[in-house]
Formats: C-alpha cells, structure tokens, sequence
C-alpha cells in the first residue's frame, strides 16, 4: 500500500508526494494548493483517475511521431528537455494533477511508474505533516 505526504510550502501553499510501498517516490503533486482540503481533493482524484485511466487503456504517448489524442482523465507521456520519459495525470477537468517527480530512461520504466500510482493511489494512507 501507497502513502501520501502532505506537506506546506515556503509560501503557505499545499502539495503532496506519492511513495510506493517500498517508500520510493513515485509521483508528485502538479500544482501548490492553497488549502489542505484542496490538496486532499486532489489525491482523492488521483486514485480514482489513474484506475481508470489503465482500465480503460488511456495513456497517451505524446513521444510518438503521430500521436492518438485520448480523452481525460488520461495519462501523458512525454520527453522532458534532457530525453528522460516522464509521465502527468491530467483530470477529467483537464487539469494535470500527479505527474513522475524523475525522468526514465526507458519507456518502459515510465510505463511501470504510471502502473505503480495505480495500484499504490486507490487506498494509500494519507500522513499529513503539516499537522506537526
């Protein structure tokens, strides 16, 4: 099972990282929100989208030279500025939400990071650290 950190930022924002359960991270939060039950909303919506999105196969791979647009919610793929593969979870808003905190040097790696915050989102324990 995943785990959820919440915690504030140097300008009184929110956000949140997802470790997997050996503790590695394995993805972050896209945006700063501006309340703890925004934030808390926000990785709510992760792990009901990012189940979805691998049952119903919508993972689009912006690295390929035509690329077969998928509706949101859906996962992104796509080539950072040094060629590392990365992946986003954009939300049925259209919004990103979660997106990997590294590159990967292969596809493949991104592929099982996006599975990873699937099986490791749905019930992950939320630690909020901003409670301390």
């Amino acid at each position: 099972m995943g785990k959820f950190v919440i915690k504030k930022t140097p300008t009184g924002g929110f956000n949140f990282s997802l470790y997997a359960s050996n503790m590695e991270k394995i993805a972050v939060s896209s945006q700063i929100y501006t309340t703890k039950a925004a934030c808390k909303n926000g990785i709510a919506s992760i792990g009901k989208h990012s189940v979805r999105c691998i049952e119903e196969g919508k993972i689009e791979d912006q690295t390929l030279k035509k690329v077969e647009a998928k509706t949101c919610p859906k996962f992104e793929i796509y080539l950072d500025k040094a060629g590392l593969y990365r992946y986003r979870l954009i939300a049925s808003n259209g919004e990103s939400i979660a997106m990997s905190e590294e590159g990967y040097k292969s596809k493949n790696g991104c592929l099982n990071g996006i599975k990873s915050v699937s099986v490791n989102s749905p019930d992950a324990e939320i630690i909020d650290e901003t409670a301390k």
